[in-house]
């Protein structure tokens, strides 16, 4: 039957469990995912944009207003595996309509704000929405693709960087002719209700859905389905999230204060020549940040599929330790400062297609978006410890420290990868025999 949804679909509208979907559907899915991953990739990658302008009509100090940021970043991410369990136990459809909702009015109510308890409410109603939608995309692309679960979270994941890069300009632009609160209003709308129109297309995956096509030998997955309360008990998941942690925090460690480092290097406003593109050091680099972030994911996530999850990893952590160190030792040079930036955020953005398709492996598919989100907490706890590299620089008087702890995490990590994870997950798929 090719029919993407039966007549006995559930109260949600998503497909049961009986259905035997179109083989091009799940791309449709995948898809329509994506683009919604874009549509709220502005909610964080936008917001600096408007620091500025806000400042300058209220007055309050950029440090309040960038309180809001953190309170989004903490609600997009810390919430993630409540959202996750309602995909699991209702499917996708539900949870991106409210969530397409909430993204929305977290904009509109940006674009009235005159008090900074209004702002920071907006952060909060924005970022619960955010998560919502970015846990079930990556969930779902989980659940369709068995077989090519870390292209299809990488190219998930890819989204929400390109839909910055499509739309950044026409927001700054926006902002000069209309003023920022123009900008909220309109963009908030229009993005909330992009997601909230494809989010009535969205079905959840087949449950226990395997393809015909053969696995990898080198990627192990799970004969079983393990429950959010059976992982949080299961050593291999810490594992995974030290990891995490480790390489989010080291790779924004360095690529957090690209701007002050910049500065401190006297190049951030040298002009760039590469390959006949003239700009500025720092615009350079963080223009490379925009494209490289994003290609990172399904690249590595692609290679993953390919050669197995912890090779990859020891590949792009170390790629990143080495990267780091090289931006340290030769990033007054204006040039190898911009490549080598490129380097960094290369081998750093993989982790949003890694992490969600090793976890989907080890653990199974049909609650795939609960523990994805509760590895994804995985990035607020990381938040958290940036603010250490400012206080690293600070008492020691150089960026020197702060490199070389970033460093060492990755590397950390990428050995943890090859030398730790691999051999309890292989542990941990016997035990199932």
């Amino acid at each position: 039957m090719n029919r993407p949804l039966a007549a006995t679909a559930d109260t949600f509208g998503n497909a049961p469990a009986v259905a035997a979907p179109s083989p091009y559907y799940r791309w449709m899915q995948l898809l329509m995912g994506i683009v919604c991953m874009a549509m709220i990739a502005n909610l964080q990658y936008g917001w600096t944009l408007f620091v500025n302008p806000i400042a300058e009509k209220h007055g309050w100090s950029r440090a309040a207003i960038q309180v809001a940021f953190t309170i989004f970043v903490l609600t997009e991410t810390w919430l993630v595996p409540i959202e996750g369990y309602l995909v699991d136990r209702f499917g996708p459809r539900p949870v991106v309509l409210v969530g397409g909702l909430l993204c929305g009015l977290g904009w509109v109510l940006n674009s009235y704000a005159d008090t900074l308890a209004l702002l920071y409410i907006a952060a909060a109603v924005g970022g619960v929405g955010a998560g919502a939608v970015y846990g079930t995309c990556v969930g779902n692309a989980l659940k369709w693709f068995p077989d090519r679960r870390g292209l299809a979270a990488g190219l998930t994941a890819a989204g929400f960087g390109a839909g910055s890069a499509l739309t950044i300009v026409p927001i700054s632009a926006f902002i000069k002719s209309d003023g920022y609160e123009a900008a909220f209003l309109y963009f908030g709308i229009g993005q909330g209700l992009i997601v909230f129109l494809l989010a009535w297309f969205l079905s959840r995956a087949p449950e226990h859905k395997k393809t015909s096509a053969a696995l990898s030998i080198n990627v192990q997955q799970s004969k079983r389905d393990f429950s959010p309360g059976e992982v949080v008990r299961q050593p291999v998941f810490w594992v995974m999230y030290v990891m995490f942690v480790m390489v989010a925090a080291g790779g924004l460690m360095a690529t957090a204060q690209l701007g002050p480092i910049a500065k401190d290097f006297k190049i951030g406003e040298i002009p760039v020549n590469i390959m006949g593109l003239v700009l500025p050091a720092l615009t350079f680099a963080l223009a490379i940040d925009r494209v490289l972030n994003g290609l990172t994911r399904p690249f590595f996530g692609w290679v993953s599929d390919q050669i197995g999850r912890e090779l990859t990893m020891l590949i792009a952590f170390g790629l990143e330790a080495v990267g780091i160190l090289l931006l340290y030792n030769f990033g007054q040079n204006p040039v190898a400062f911009v490549v080598l930036t490129g380097l960094v955020f290369f081998a750093w953005g993989e982790i949003y297609s890694l992490f969600p398709s090793t976890c989907a492996d080890t653990f199974g598919s049909k609650f795939a978006a609960s523990n994805a989100g509760l590895l994804y907490t995985a990035k607020g706890t990381a938040s958290l410890l940036v603010p250490l590299s400012s206080v690293l620089a600070a008492a020691t008087g150089s960026w020197h420290t702060v490199f070389i702890v970033a460093s060492v995490m990755n590397a950390v990590a990428a050995l943890m990868a090859w030398f730790v994870l691999k051999p309890m997950r292989k542990a941990h798929m016997a035990r199932q025999d």
